[in-house]
């Protein structure tokens, strides 16, 4: 769980030590302004953003019961934030799997891009779906679905 807390923590040092230096030379405004944008950052990056991640074969078990999808991703991906951010509250009703931690998800991941991790991978009734639109996926959340 520490790992998850490395790169936040870095850019909160980070802009801690870049806005000390600005506020130094007399820029206490854009030294502000910086501390917030590596807050940002930091809080993206967070495990805060993403709900809790599970195994991928819990995933898939959970998503053969309820028949939601398993989103496959891993901290730092800009279209896994994007996806995550744009599905809003109903990103709690993914299955979440952090490739980075799950061994077994990484190898679905690869199994599903020719050998590479590229993520965010979807899942939907056993089909893979890479870097889909966030759009799309809220479709695959709704009763009607």
């Amino acid at each position: 769980m520490m790992r998850a807390w490395i790169l936040p923590m870095l850019l909160v040092l980070c802009g801690s030590a870049v806005a000390t230096g600005l506020i130094l030379k007399g820029s206490p405004g854009t030294a502000a302004a910086l501390m917030l944008l590596f807050l940002a950052f930091a809080g993206m990056n967070s495990p805060l953003i993403f709900p809790r991640s599970i195994g991928a074969q819990e995933a898939q078990r959970r998503s053969a019961v309820d028949g939601r999808p398993v989103v496959f991703w891993r901290p730092g991906c800009t279209y896994c934030m994007r996806l995550r951010v744009r599905l809003g509250r109903g990103a709690r009703q993914v299955h979440w799997v952090n490739i980075w931690r799950d061994p077994a998800g990484a190898a679905v991941v690869r199994a599903a891009n020719d050998g590479n991790e590229t993520v965010p991978t979807v899942v939907v009734a056993g089909r893979p779906h890479t870097n889909p639109d966030p759009e799309w996926v809220r479709e695959q959340l709704s009763p009607s679905a």
